[in-house]
């Protein structure tokens, strides 16, 4: 069964103690830790406006007035901000049982220590083909970045949930969003304290109506002190560019011919004052590159390492800087994750420079590059024979926070 009709509800639970969080939680909950002079909560309201949501319903217990004298009633945000406020001692189950009343039929529920940057109509889209009464977003955590608590089938059918995480072969984190139709509020026990990921999950489950939405950007999180430093990394959102090299920066060889030497290098008019301009704005630089010419055997990670050398000489001469480079050395057909269209190298970027994809541009010159930007969830820019880098670092500074848009919407 599909739904038609997209939820604008979005229900965050937000009423426990935090205690793992303490001495910083003694006087405030933790989704009101600030972050660059604002609360977490505050991002994660911003992002649920942003995806088109036009209510919030925060489930609070634990000191509710920090948290509502902050927001009020969302009208500064853009949004309408509800509170049902609980005993401190209500598990997650017990929050969304005395509020379902006030719940919407199909909602999207959150918690309030996850922030993911969310593009919610993929979900819903995926959601309404399955016609499963529920379903989560996962974090594949193929880095290992925490411990798992989902097995999923071929299908993206949750086929187990284990919240203690001490199963076997487990493969992807539960990350806190999920879609869910207020129906399955029936199968709490009418009386008790019940959680709802340990009560109702495993029912979804059992009766094969739990989907995963997996994705590979990782998540943030005020759970635990550990994560805080992270965050903060995470939330500063200073600005970055990732490009594709061959195309973008040097003249780009025939298919199936390669760069194998610096005397193959050609610049391309206007590159290297490009990430001039970047640099001088403030942009991390940070280049993903196909090199299947290593998978082919006409040359080697040592002559890609030196030519890489001579253009990071080159791009330092000229008053540039990158900051990381990323290749895929394998061949067309290989099937690896890390050769575009595919998004791999841009996953990577993302994890060691703790980037918010949905705002970092990738500009390439092709449309694999175009392809890897819809999978990674990144906006992105085409150079062509009428726009150039230099056109593109142009426009991309003049406007550093305005990147959150359509993946499609800057090619031309």
């Amino acid at each position: 069964m599909t739904v038609a009709i997209r939820p604008t509800q979005a229900v965050i639970l937000a009423g426990g103690r935090g205690i793992r969080l303490r001495p910083l939680t003694d006087t405030r909950p933790k989704p009101m830790i600030e972050f660059h002079g604002k609360p977490f909560l505050e991002y994660l309201v911003e992002l649920v406006r942003e995806q088109g949501f036009e209510r919030i319903l925060l489930l609070l217990g634990y000191l509710p007035a920090r948290i509502q004298d902050y927001f009020g009633d969302g009208r500064q945000w853009g949004i309408q901000i509800d509170y049902a406020v609980s005993s401190v001692e209500d598990d997650t189950g017990r929050r969304l049982q005395l509020a379902e009343p006030r719940i919407d039929p199909v909602f999207l529920l959150m918690y309030c220590d996850n922030y993911w940057p969310m593009r919610f109509e993929r979900m819903w889209e995926r959601y309404c083909q399955t016609g499963a009464s529920a379903m989560l977003a996962g974090y594949r955590n193929t880095d290992g970045y925490t411990r798992d608590n989902l097995r999923v089938d071929e299908d993206g059918w949750v086929v187990a949930y284990d919240k203690g995480r001490t199963a076997a072969d487990l493969h992807g984190v539960d990350i806190g969003f999920g879609i869910f139709r207020r129906e399955v509020l029936g199968w709490l026990p009418d009386d008790g304290n019940a959680c709802f990921e340990r009560v109702v999950y495993p029912r979804l489950v059992a009766a094969r109506q739990l989907q995963v939405f997996l994705t590979d950007h990782r998540y943030y999180s005020v759970s635990t002190t550990e994560r805080l430093a992270l965050t903060e990394q995470f939330l500063a959102r200073r600005p970055a560019v990732i490009l594709d090299r061959d195309g973008v920066l040097n003249k780009k060889p025939p298919r199936a011919q390669y760069v194998r030497s610096w005397s193959d290098w050609e610049w391309l008019p206007g590159a290297r004052d490009a990430l001039r301009v970047f640099k001088d704005a403030g942009f991390r630089v940070l280049i993903v590159s196909n090199q299947a010419g290593i998978a082919r055997g006409v040359m080697t990670e040592a002559d890609l390492a030196a030519i890489h050398t001579r253009m990071e000489r080159d791009v330092r001469a000229s008053g540039g800087g990158i900051d990381g480079i990323y290749h895929c050395p394998h061949g067309w057909d290989a099937g690896c994750a890390c050769r575009k269209p595919k998004a791999g190298m841009l996953f990577a970027a993302q994890r060691d420079f703790h980037l918010d994809l949905s705002r970092t541009c990738f500009v390439g010159d092709d449309e694999r590059d175009g392809e890897a930007a819809e999978a990674a969830g990144c906006p992105w820019w085409l150079v062509s024979a009428g726009r150039t880098l230099l056109d593109i670092a142009r426009e991309l500074t003049a406007s550093p926070h305005e990147t959150s848009v359509s993946v499609m919407e800057r090619v031309e």
